[in-house]
């Protein structure tokens, strides 16, 4: 079903994305679907970008006639829009096409008045596609804005026969609560390459009980293409996982802002010519950033004292090209443009950079991506961005504090870095739940040191992984865990703080550090 091998090795992912378009369009007029993503509502297509350039999809078939009472919601999830005091778009599915899908959203529980129309998305994967077998899914997303700063919602969604209101159907409500308008304390989690499996929801049960402000998802969200590649030939693919992913995530993200970030397992050559048509789908992220039809994943949001700048790696990846360049550069210029904007805001401390592959790390699998440190890295240093984290490698790794590639201090466990005046400190949370990787170097984290004076390891760069020794590894962890992040506000001229913490599946802490800036 795929591109030849011999062809596929020459081809860029839209190069395989137009040849099985080609292939695929010929055969669905008998058939009657495509592979790729449309967005319709109600059965008529939407006017905008996503759906001008996409295929029409599969016809939607007798599941129309399904009864609405018998259709239950699932896996919703919420992300900030571009205001996070304002804005924020609540996303779920459903298992068959249901009619008039709407969400009510109010102040109070028993008061759900307020109802606005739901928009579809539609996917169609047809048989043959990897593991994948003849299969519809229904994205649903409603946007929502005008809302009061530092406000707790309720909401419900539902549809014709499904409706959220009723007394027997409150238990399926949920809540959200928009940013604050002033500074004022908060907590954000992170992690990455969580997959679907026991470890990602024993995570997941953790991170709620730490009453973050939102979490950050940095790459390789649900492994619905285990290989990785962005290649259409990549096997074992099969897009019913997100149905599983959704569902396992729902207990956090309907309640707590799910922000991601595009790894290279994201990268379903199926569904766009960029890979991420599947994606735009499922997502509703910030419209904020470069290039939307090349790059959803890109964005940025300010949360009280604190701007989060989403990038999208795969397009500097030597590592793993499928997307390399895609950009033309302009992902870079528009970083280095928000960098320049957020360092010059009175209201604005912190810089918290997230993504997946990693500048620097230490793993036997990918260890670091040169293309990441020639073109990201000497903007980190130049606006002193505060804290990076990564996934891309399944273990969790914290540098000391680095700059221009060398470090400058040993920041042990309970150190604090002043970012102003010594550099970038780098964190690798890719433990998420899927299989762990492995060091070079033994274990060293809180309450079990084990330093070392140097690591062997290795950086991909355009011809190839090149082995490097490093001295900038100093906490290492082959476990599950996530990352902690609680920010606290200070006076103007005092010293404001993120206090990172890494935290295991367990429950233990095994490394904990501070990054202090004088407030503006």
């Amino acid at each position: 079903m795929g591109v030849p091998d011999q062809l596929a090795e020459r081809m860029s992912m839209a190069e395989q994305h137009e040849y099985l378009r080609a292939r695929f369009s010929r055969r669905t007029m008998i058939r009657g679907g495509a592979v790729t993503l449309g967005a319709v509502t109600g059965g008529a297509f939407v006017t905008g970008a996503t759906a001008q350039a996409a295929v029409p999809t599969q016809p939607l078939s007798h599941t129309e006639q399904v009864d609405g009472s018998l259709v239950a919601p699932f896996g919703r999830h919420l992300a900030w829009g571009n205001d996070p005091r304002t804005e924020i778009t609540v996303s779920w599915q459903v298992p068959v096409a249901v009619k008039k899908p709407f969400i009510r959203i109010g102040a109070h529980p028993w008061d759900l008045s307020r109802k606005i129309e739901a928009e579809v998305r539609t996917l169609y994967t047809p048989a043959g596609v990897g593991a994948s077998g003849d299969h519809n899914q229904y994205y649903l997303h409603a946007k929502l804005t005008h809302l009061r700063p530092g406000k707790t919602y309720y909401y419900g969604v539902g549809h014709a026969g499904f409706d959220p209101a009723e007394p027997h159907l409150l238990g399926t409500l949920g809540t959200f609560t928009t940013a604050p308008a002033h500074k004022a304390p908060f907590t954000f989690t992170a992690f990455g390459d969580e997959g679907v499996g026991y470890h990602g929801l024993a995570n997941n049960s953790l991170l709620l009980g730490q009453n973050p402000a939102f979490h950050l998802h940095a790459g390789d969200i649900a492994y619905a293409d285990p290989a990785g590649q962005g290649k259409t030939a990549d096997t074992g693919f099969d897009s019913r996982i997100w149905d599983q992913f959704l569902a396992q995530t729902e207990s956090v993200a309907k309640s707590v802002p799910w922000m991601v970030s595009f790894g290279n397992h994201d990268m379903e050559a199926w569904y766009s010519p960029n890979g991420y048509g599947g994606e735009e789908a499922r997502w509703n992220l910030p419209d904020n950033g470069p290039d939307k039809k090349n790059l959803p994943g890109v964005y940025s949001f300010v949360y009280g004292n604190t701007a989060v700048i989403s990038l999208d790696p795969n397009d500097v990846s030597f590592e793993i090209p499928a997307n390399l360049g895609i950009s033309g550069g302009t992902q870079t210029t528009w970083f280095e443009a928000q960098l320049k904007k957020f360092r010059a805001s009175k209201d604005i401390d912190f810089v918290v950079v997230f993504f997946h592959h990693c500048a620097y790390c230490t793993s036997t699998a990918h260890a670091s991506e040169g293309g990441v440190r020639q073109e990201w890295v000497p903007l980190f240093d130049k606006y002193q961005v505060d804290l990076v984290i990564n996934g891309h490698n399944h273990q969790y790794e914290r540098t000391d504090v680095i700059k221009g590639d060398t470090v400058t201090k040993k920041l042990p466990i309970g150190g604090t870095a002043y970012p102003e005046t010594e550099g970038v400190v780098y964190v690798t949370a890719g433990a998420a739940g899927r299989s762990l990787y492995a060091f070079t170097a033994p274990d060293s984290y809180e309450g079990h040191l084990n330093e070392v004076d140097s690591v062997a390891s290795f950086v991909n760069t355009k011809d190839g992984k090149v082995n490097e020794t490093v001295t900038w590894s100093r906490v290492r962890y082959l476990n599950y865990s996530f990352l902690r992040v609680d920010v606290t506000p200070a006076p103007k001229g005092h010293y404001t703080t993120l206090t990172v913490q890494g935290i295991a599946e367990t429950g233990d802490r095994i490394d904990h550090f501070t990054v202090a800036r004088r407030a503006k």
